[in-house]
Order: structure tokens, then sequence, then C-alpha cells
């Protein structure tokens, strides 16, 4: 993993793959199970910890039922910005609300069944992903506010940073190798425009990624959708840059390297080959992501996550592949 980050040679590419366990995401304890015993069954190299994605608008008043079913998502009951001024009076949260305590205990406790030598990085989500989690179901929503009136939208995104901060560092002291930051969506030509995206929210990305604890080695950006703003990557002081190759628009994994001068880290089709492909079809994509970048500065993984209900079969392939 750290010849991987760095660059060098290795005995064989890292790999590691993710997506949600919905049913178990509602209790740490069920979480850290599922999460270990999967590293275990298929062997991966380093963890990206999965905790269910509402946590971070449930503390800041989002309200969500978990489903009880491994394949269905947990349904929205009510959440808090419903027009535009709604900004202004979203109040601060704690890194310590429920919703987020849970998710640093269920990673301290999969740190402490995996040890030491499988590193788990916790996820973060961007300021501006939380908020597209608070308006509903139309996310875009966040983005036309913030066009309307930065003054009224750009604060409460700044009191969601602080708390991602602070959820970062409690992390880290949990036992977390690194930060998988999250911009979901939000850094593509599809929703706001180079300028815009660094005129308003870069900014609080260099922020809460400059704020990291010194000891997480192993730091992620990951990108999500097609047309990213790229240079993104570049300048957030990171170990590896994450996103789909197949999403139209975006770079390979080797531009992708030398365009961010990072590691990097996907080359799976999360919705294709590993969800209904075959294990044919996953040896074959391993091998081209590992032709494609030497097998330096590379780890093997999905360009976001797999859906449940993927094919076992095809994520052990995924391993064989990097060790034959």
């Amino acid at each position: 993993m750290e010849a991987a980050l760095r660059g060098d040679s290795v005995d064989r590419v890292p790999a590691g793959a993710w997506g949600h366990t919905y049913r178990e995401e509602w209790s740490p304890e069920a979480l850290a199970k599922v999460t270990a015993e999967r590293q275990r069954r298929y062997g991966w190299d380093f963890v990206k910890f999965q905790p269910r994605a509402s946590c971070f608008a449930e503390a800041f008043g989002a309200r969500y039922q978990g489903s009880n079913h491994s394949l269905r998502a947990p349904r929205e009951l009510s959440h808090p910005i419903h027009g535009h001024a709604d900004w202004r009076d979203l109040p601060a949260a704690k890194a310590g609300s429920p919703s987020l305590a849970d998710q640093v205990e269920a990673l301290r406790l999969t740190v402490a069944a995996l040890g030491p030598q499988v590193p788990v990085i916790q996820t973060v989500f961007s300021p501006i992903t939380v908020a597209g989690y608070l308006v509903g179901k139309d996310k875009r929503r966040a983005v036309r506010d913030l066009r309307r009136d930065p003054d009224e939208v750009l604060p409460a995104l700044e009191r969601i940073g602080e708390t991602m901060i602070e959820f970062s560092r409690r992390s880290v002291e949990a036992g977390a190798a690194g930060i998988f930051y999250a911009i979901s969506g939000y850094a593509s030509a599809g929703m706001l425009s180079a300028d815009e995206y660094d005129r308003w929210l870069a900014p609080l990305d260099h922020k809460i990624v400059e704020a990291i604890p010194a000891e997480a080695w192993f730091n992620v950006l990951h990108l999500c959708r097609g047309h990213l703003h790229f240079d993104l990557a570049r300048r957030l002081p990171v170990q590896v840059v994450s996103w789909s190759i197949h999403d139209g628009g975006n770079p390979g994994l080797a531009e992708g390297r030398r365009l961010s001068g990072k590691a990097v880290m996907g080359g799976l089709g999360q919705r294709t080959t590993l969800y209904r492909g075959t294990p044919e079809e996953v040896n074959a994509e391993v091998r081209a992501a590992v032709v494609d970048t030497g097998g330096k500065g590379f780890l093997l993984g999905p360009g976001c996550s797999v859906p449940p209900g993927a094919r076992s079969e095809n994520m052990l392939a995924m391993m064989k592949a990097v060790a034959a």
C-alpha cells in the first residue's frame, strides 16, 4: 500500500471495493462486523469504510428511516431546507451527534477487528454533498440556491465544513488511516462550471482536507460523475484520487495520474462489470487497468460504490486477477 502511494514498484497492485450494507448501517456493531467479514472474505488490501449516506444530513436535522432490508436504501422522512431562507437558519452540528458518533464507533470497531495491517479510511462528504441531502430529492436545488444568493448559502456550508473537520479528526483518533473525501457530482460540468466551483466551493474543500490530522497517511479525493473539474485533484493535498474512468469526459487512469501528480484509484465499472458482469469481464478490466498504469501509483477499485447485490464471484475475481 505504501509503495503504491509513493508510485514505487509493487509485488502486486493493491485492491479493495466498497458498497452499502443497508440493514447493518444502523448499528455500529453490525456495520463493523459486516465490514470486517467482507474484507476477510475477499482479501481487500484496504477498507474504504461505508457509513450510511444519510448520517451527515441527519446531524443537521434531516430524518431517515432504515429499511431493515439489505437491498433497500433508507427512506427520507423529512429534510430541513424547504425554502431559500432556511439556509441562514441551518444550525451548527456537533461531530459527536448520534448519527456521526455511530460512524466513528463503527470505524473504531472495524480497525480493532482487522488490525494494523489493513488500513481503514473514513468516508467524509464535502459540504455541498451534505447540502444536497438537506434539500430533499432534488439535489440540484442546493446549487440553484447557491447561485441565487451565495451570501446566504455559503455560511451554512461553512458550518457544515466545521463539523466535517471535527468528524475527520475523531475518525483518525479512532484509528482511520485517512479520509475518503467525497464530492458527489458537484465538481463536474453538469452541475457547476469550473469557475463557480473554484469561487464558492474549492476553498471549503481545501480547508477541510488541510485540517486532516498529520498522522493520516492515506487520504483520498473521490470525484463523481463525468466531465470532472479534474484540476481539483492536483491542487488538494491528498495521496490518492478516485473517480470513474467509465463516465463520459473523464480521463483514463494513467492520464489522471499525470494530471493530478498523485496515485490513482479505480478502473472497474461498479454498476456494470462488478455488479452484473462475469469473472472473465472483471479479469479483462483489471488487466487493462494494470497495463494502462504499468501497475505503479495505482490502487484497483470501483469507480464508486458498488450496488448491493453485486455478484460475489466478481469481487473474488478482481482479487484473483491482481494476484495472477
